[in-house]
């Protein structure tokens, strides 16, 4: 059992093993990376309901099984090589799982050395399993009288498919303290640089909106500074530093960091980063309840923006029910309150299919503006962006020049003609305030209004709550395809509970199909509205 030869056999096939069993894990690493390698975060969508990727592994692992149980009883009279025959299908296997694994992520996996090491921790890892399943299958065969049974000594590695996920989890928290080394430097020399930037630095937070809010105020003061902003929804330490590393601060004057939170001390990590001068809130909503609890935690962990930022900067602040606990002037900052009633904010809202006109209030004067964005909740996040600006200096004329030039900001209530449709993209929006104005905005469209959502996610214990809440907003639409398998029992409860009409409710498993069912039925003139597209997290 332990000859040369026996081991370099165990070696080689489960080295083999580890090596093709890896293959198949391509959209879990996606998954992982997308929960910010957050191992809980990744845990939790494997045990979830429904998880088609578990399914399909555990397909590989039964498929694996009784192939080798066939082939090891048919090809008994082969002696000492049906074991080996019984590995040959198992390539076969691993190719139809990738063949049918290729589209799974809608996100694609980026190639970064952390997902490289994770890999190569993970192979590891499934080679040491593999290892210790073909030498337990040996000492089976080996101490067993029927012969045959050593035709299956290859067997226990049919198990190697139900754990590799649950490898690749320990393989992320083996690997986390080389990751954290490795972030800790990259950060302090982010942090090194900025403070020696002579930029302004803002930092902008909030449950909605931080992403339109930054690129909104990088339009407005583009004509009169230099402003560099955080790209895309870089929010994170990394994200931000990223955007650091590769910056040239001789030529920045302005310096727009967008600032994302998912559990409590976020906040503060960032304004310890950036160092904000200036800090816009947007406005504190349910969102990202499941990470912190509560609405309470989540209006606690926005306000460290506040304690975070330099003293006797400007603090624009969105003003709802969460916010106005806030005690901006406590922080030793500049309140600078947007909303009704208010210095700053937007009023006379009226919306269209072609763009929004509102007047724009800026510390009581007030100023006609049209913006060629869609809904009034765009109005709104331009008044906090505008707010800005006029304290940074710029004149009433100037922005409402500059409102007119804000263009769209990618995937949220973007839209693209198609083929005599008009496409709403704004999947990602994620936010219940969003969501309903979305939809007020589709239905300004002349024509058969279609939507296409899986729903809102991050909303902890009000998840149910406010999935309910939007399908019965969806009632009236012409056509409603609900997505996936997470949320959409909710959503479809909600729209047939309000009176929806279950003849024009849809349910598709994956965005591809909720596709091809709108490709059988669009027609010019139609408007389809994609609502929050999940990340494969989620999905």
């Amino acid at each position: 059992m332990f000859t040369l030869t026996a081991v370099i056999e165990t070696i080689a096939v489960a080295l083999a093993c580890a090596l093709l069993y890896g293959l198949c894990l391509r959209t879990a690493l996606g998954a992982l990376q997308q929960a910010g390698y957050d191992g809980k975060t990744y845990r939790a969508w494997l045990r979830r309901r429904g998880n088609m990727l578990l399914s399909r592994f555990g397909l590989l692992a039964l498929l694996t099984a009784l192939t080798m149980l066939v082939l090891g009883f048919c090809f008994t009279f082969a002696e000492g090589w049906a074991a080996y025959i019984a590995l040959v299908p198992v390539p076969l296997f691993v190719g139809l799982f990738c063949y049918a694994d290729r589209r799974a992520l809608k996100v694609p996996l980026e190639s970064t050395p952390r997902i490289r090491r994770i890999y190569a921790i993970n192979a590891a890892l499934l080679f040491v399993l593999s290892f210790a399943l073909v030498l337990a299958g040996g000492a089976v065969a080996h101490w067993t009288r029927p012969e045959f049974v050593d035709n299956l000594r290859y067997l226990p590695l049919a198990l190697v498919p139900l754990l590799a996920p649950h490898a690749l989890s320990l393989a992320n928290r083996l690997e986390k303290p080389v990751s954290s080394k490795k972030n800790a430097g990259y950060l302090a020399a982010a942090r090194e640089k900025l403070r020696g930037a002579p930029c302004i630095r803002i930092g902008v937070t909030g449950s909605f909106g931080k992403t339109s809010v930054k690129s909104f105020l990088a339009a407005l003061l583009e004509p009169r500074f230099r402003v560099l902003a955080t790209p895309s929804s870089f929010n994170t330490p990394l994200g931000i530093a990223r955007t650091v590393e590769g910056a040239d601060f001789s030529q920045c004057d302005v310096f727009i960091a967008e600032m994302g939170a998912r559990r409590s001390g976020d906040i503060a990590e960032l304004c310890e980063l950036v160092r904000p001068d200036h800090c816009v809130l947007t406005g504190v909503g349910p969102q990202h309840v499941q990470t912190f609890g509560s609405v309470e935690a989540v209006v606690s962990a926005k306000a460290e923006i506040l304690a975070g930022t330099k003293r006797g900067g400007f603090a624009v602040v969105g003003q709802d029910e969460n916010t106005a606990r806030l005690d901006v002037a406590a922080a030793g900052l500049v309140p600078v309150p947007v909303g009704e009633g208010c210095a700053f904010g937007a009023k006379e809202i009226c919306c269209t299919a072609s763009g929004t006109d509102f007047v724009l209030v800026l510390d009581g004067e007030e100023v006609p503006v049209h913006t060629k964005l869609l809904g009034a909740h765009n109005a709104f996040d331009i008044a906090l962006a505008a707010a800005m600006a006029y304290r940074l200096g710029l004149s009433a004329e100037e922005i409402a020049r500059g409102v007119g030039r804000i263009g769209y900001v990618p995937h949220r209530l973007q839209p693209v003609a198609a083929g005599g449709v008009t496409v709403l993209d704004d999947s990602y929006n994620s936010n219940v305030r969003g969501a309903a104005e979305a939809l007020r905005v589709l239905r300004l469209f002349g024509g058969r209004k279609f939507v296409v959502t899986p729903g809102l996610v991050e909303l902890g214990v009000l998840e149910r709550e406010e999935n309910e809440a939007l399908g019965a907003q969806l009632c009236g639409l012409d056509c409603v395809v609900l997505v996936g398998e997470t949320l959409v029992l909710a959503v479809k409860e909600g729209y047939l509970a309000a009176g929806g009409d279950a003849g024009k409710l849809f349910v598709a498993p994956t965005l591809e199909k909720a596709k091809d069912l709108l490709a059988e039925r669009l027609q010019d003139g139609d408007a389809v509205l994609f609502l929050n597209d999940l990340p494969d997290i989620y999905g």
